[in-house]
């Protein structure tokens, strides 16, 4: 059967994207959607983004753009390093890229370039990777980088009371536009919890990837949730970089 699959933030964990590949045992019919930030963060960046790439030759593939896939966007247009990004995993991205040669690092500029902001499929499902901001929904959203900065989607979700009828007066005017609403770009380790979390009709699928967490996939129809092992347990030398410091520091960006 058909399957369509969520995936959440990467972050340069190409270990466990690849066992959590084997884990899904894939088949040519089924559709992966992934929420963006495929980079920086654990050492294989670069390779992350040939592996996707290679991906969507046997599978259909829709690839939202995260926040560090913008900033590694423009890293590989201009060669000029934005210094926050350095310092949140620009840096071992940057070093992912010394193996990869400059016509491959042109390829992948096109792959980002081409990410969609948000993707609406035929049952009214928003994937986008953190959030939007207008009432009247994704078309009428004014500032794009929400599509891939704003908390304020998550945060209500969380608080909001569940007795709330969605066609109640109460209800946000931003949560009445889909069907269901996935994101990723929250690590829901910060709520000390390893599974994709669901809210109202939000799915958050980033399982803190980038930190102590596991690499997740949502089959969105049953719910069903496959998970790589913790990403540091296959980057072992890399997990000083993973302290409290640098987890509180990512919940800001």
């Amino acid at each position: 059967m058909k399957r369509t699959l969520a995936i959440g933030d990467i972050h340069g964990g190409l270990k466990a994207l690849k066992q959590l590949s084997e884990k899904l045992k894939l088949t040519k019919d089924d559709e992966l959607i992934f929420m963006g930030d495929y980079v920086d963060g654990w050492s294989e960046s670069a390779q992350v983004i040939q592996y996707v790439m290679n991906l969507s030759k046997t599978n259909k593939c829709i690839f939202i753009k995260g926040n560090h896939d913008v900033w590694c966007e423009q890293w590989l247009r201009t060669g000029d390093i934005n210094g926050v990004w350095f310092n949140h995993g620009g840096k071992e991205t940057i070093e992912s890229y010394k193996t990869i040669s400059e016509a491959d690092k042109k390829q992948h500029l096109y792959f980002f370039e081409d990410m969609d902001l948000c993707y609406i499929d035929e049952q009214n499902r928003l994937f986008l990777h953190a959030g939007f901001t207008s009432m009247h929904g994704v078309e009428r959203e004014i500032h794009k980088e929400n599509f891939y900065f704003d908390r304020t989607l998550w945060e209500m979700a969380l608080t909001m009371d569940k007795r709330i009828k969605k066609h109640s007066e109460l209800y946000p005017n931003r949560l009445k536009h889909y069907k269901e609403i996935y994101i990723g770009h929250t690590p829901t380790t910060n709520f000390n919890q390893d599974q994709p979390m669901n809210a109202i009709n939000v799915w958050n699928v980033d399982t803190g990837a980038a930190f102590t967490g596991k690499l997740s996939a949502l089959d969105i129809e049953t719910k069903e949730v496959f998970q790589s092992d913790a990403v540091m347990s296959f980057y072992p030398e890399e997990t000083g970089r993973n302290s409290q410091t640098y987890n509180e520091k990512k919940t800001k960006l």
